[in-house]
């Protein structure tokens, strides 16, 4: 019979195949159908097949993009934070996909706000340069003037000392005198050298705090000299640019702000080992495993097919853009090495969850359900209500554990009598 032979062809084909030949089992009905309405021959109308044995392969097909597993980041200005700059906007920045050698223009940042502190740092610095050469000649002046007192005091103690001498043999109130007016030149010089030692460690002090002020009005001055240098990005390395995404997903594009939090501009990928970055749903993200399997395409070349493992798998989930359920990030390395792939490429991702040698399976189309219990209607020698166990199903087909064998030919529709028939369980086989 032509639809019997049509549908046994399409069931012996590899698993890989049969999925490119359709996105699920309803399509190949809707085939049969069309092929039974065109045969002119008369044939039998009852739509049976056989189960397949061979291998069984269970996958979640996801979209993902292209991004270089290693690469190395091209920042903004690493000093942006310490110069009180918060926020810096790209003015200047070379097309996406342009091959760079190290030390090459990539971008450039508004200067505007950055200039204008600088500028004001600058007045700064040469204020307190100012007070710091008004306090060094204020102290030399003071400390001069404090000195020479000294000098005078001196003078003045050794006249009284003079003084008191000489009134040795003058009358006891004359003597008396002069002891006191030596003692009073004395002390006055103690408590003089005394002032003296204050007065040097005062205007040390005084010239220290406004040297401490000076040096920290250079030290930021130099900080925004430095990042002034580096509001011109410069290529750190050999490679292709690639522009950097904000927290949106949107890349970074003329008129995009940088952050000291948030410095990276663009990227050069090592293209040498590429990996697709995906997000599974939440339903299906426990399906996911390390080390699985994948099939991959690109959509720029349907016809190239690559080989990936799953080398990572989120445990938190994250709202996507534009999308209302959670979902995983999952990464897939391409193990094989390709020139013509480049970032940001779209990928069609089968993942393979499951793969069964040599299991016996049937079309999802010929599984029917009675409360708990899972049925065929098989021919044998007349029609029969089988009861099976499943295991494993996929977008096509489930695996059939026990009530078949591999010459069963099994109805894809109920036959006319269907409701006629009796359960056959497996407890009474």
């Amino acid at each position: 019979m032509k639809i019997r032979n049509l549908y046994s062809t399409y069931s012996s084909l590899p698993m890989k195949k049969k999925m490119l030949y359709g996105s699920g089992g309803g399509m190949v009905v809707i085939l049969l159908f069309l092929f039974l309405i065109t045969d002119q021959s008369g044939a039998s109308t009852e739509l049976v097949v056989k189960p397949t044995r061979g291998e069984f392969i269970v996958s979640i097909t996801t979209t993902g993009e292209l991004q270089a597993k290693n690469s190395i980041e091209i920042k903004g200005p690493e000093q942006a934070r310490a110069a009180g700059i918060w926020q810096m906007k790209i003015s200047n920045l070379i097309a996406e996909g342009t091959v760079v050698k190290k030390g090459q223009f990539v971008a450039e940042l508004d200067k505007a706000e950055i200039a204008n502190r600088l500028k004001e740092a600058e007045l700064s610095v040469q204020k307190l340069e100012a007070q710091y050469t008004q306090a060094k000649l204020e102290s030399t002046l003071t400390l001069s003037q404090a000195r020479d007192e000294l000098i005078n005091l001196k003078y003045s103690r050794e006249e009284k000392q003079i003084v008191l001498e000489q009134s040795t043999y003058e009358a006891p109130a004359v003597k008396r005198q002069a002891q006191i007016d030596f003692d009073r030149s004395d002390r006055a010089l103690n408590q003089a050298e005394k002032n003296y030692v204050t007065k040097t460690k005062q205007s040390i002090a005084k010239i220290q705090a406004v040297e401490a002020d000076l040096m920290k009005d250079r030290q930021r001055m130099m900080i925004m000299m430095d990042a002034l240098k580096q509001f011109t990005i410069l290529a750190p390395a050999d490679g292709m640019v690639v522009y950097a995404r904000e927290w949106n997903g949107k890349k970074k594009v003329v008129g995009a702000t940088l952050s000291p939090w948030e410095p990276t501009v663009a990227t050069l990928p090592d293209l040498t080992v590429m990996e697709s970055i995906t997000y599974v749903n939440e339903v299906d993200i426990q399906k996911i495993a390390v080390d699985q399997n994948v099939f991959l395409k690109l959509d720029a070349d349907p016809n190239k097919k690559l080989n990936g493992t799953v080398t990572n798998v989120a445990n938190i989930g994250e709202q996507r853009p534009n999308s209302d359920s959670k979902v995983f990030e999952v990464r897939i390395l391409i193990n094989e090495r390709d020139t013509t792939l480049r970032p940001a490429m779209t990928t069609a991702n089968e993942i393979i969850t499951a793969r069964i040698e040599n299991a016996l399976s049937i079309p999802l189309e010929c599984v029917h359900a009675d409360g708990e219990k899972t049925f065929v209607y098989v021919k044998r020698g007349g029609v029969s209500k089988q009861e099976v166990q499943l295991g494993l199903q996929n977008d096509n087909a489930a695996v059939v554990i026990k009530g078949l064998t591999a010459d069963d030919e099994i109805f894809l529709a109920p036959p006319p009598d269907a409701a006629s028939l009796k359960l056959h369980e497996l407890s009474a086989s």
